[in-house]
């Protein structure tokens, strides 16, 4: 199936992208866990692309209440990191794997405080269909943030944590995108050209009602 003509930067311009491409951290050979995350793009009716984001529970031991992509940890079963971000999207929202088209893996990712090494996997969504949150206590919201409207300065801040630690962020429809996941998001809208200049002196304050132990925060700040 034909890719939109919208794909073509973005693809172009992470052919050879590196680990440092997405953050300042050098990605340790080993780390705790290995995973995946679901980096998938669809497209609005008026014919732009959109992200599909989750926003993980209150209640959950890490990372309680952030947005993020669909993903998870690897399964020793899981053949690749493409196979773990598309079982757990159909585990956590009933994604429909073929729905969906692989497109590239980024470069894998370090998260300190989890020890996580993440796989971000980039892919389309040729035929969309509904989805929603299969267990209320891993998931409490599912939607499809519009390119155009991440993208849009008046929607662009930075965000400081508690523990100093400052990186971008997202307010969209009612969600506050931050953190790996708001860093993710932010170099792909570069390297797309989708970017546009936005008021990089705006720095917000991590709200309590979000804000995690500073065991389960990412203290790093993507590049």
């Amino acid at each position: 199936m034909a890719l939109p003509t919208w794909f073509d930067p973005l693809l172009g311009s992470l052919h050879g992208a590196r680990a440092e491409d997405f953050t300042r951290l050098p990605t340790p050979e080993r780390a705790g866990r290995d995973s995946a995350v679901l980096v998938l793009l669809g497209e609005e009716e008026d014919g732009g692309p959109d992200i599909l984001m989750l926003q993980r529970a209150a209640t959950l031991r890490n990372h309680a209440g952030q947005p993020a992509f669909p993903g998870g940890v690897a399964d020793p079963g899981d053949a690749d990191p493409a196979a773990t971000a598309l079982r757990e999207a159909d585990e956590e929202v009933g994604l429909d794997p073929s729905s969906v088209t692989l497109l590239a893996e980024l470069p894998r990712l370090w998260i300190p405080a989890s020890d996580f090494l993440v796989t971000p996997v980039l892919a389309w969504w040729h035929r969309p269909h509904p989805v929603a949150p299969r267990d209320a206590a891993e998931v409490a919201h599912v939607a499809r943030l519009p390119v155009a409207e991440l993208a849009e300065p008046t929607n662009r801040l930075r965000l400081r944590h508690p523990s100093g630690w400052i990186g971008p962020a997202f307010e969209v429809r009612g969600m506050l995108v931050w953190g790996f996941t708001a860093g993710v998001v932010s170099t792909l809208l570069d390297m797309a050209g989708w970017s546009r200049p936005w008021p990089q002196d705006r720095i917000g304050e991590l709200p309590p009602s979000t804000s995690p132990s500073a065991t389960s925060a990412d203290p790093t700040e993507p590049a």
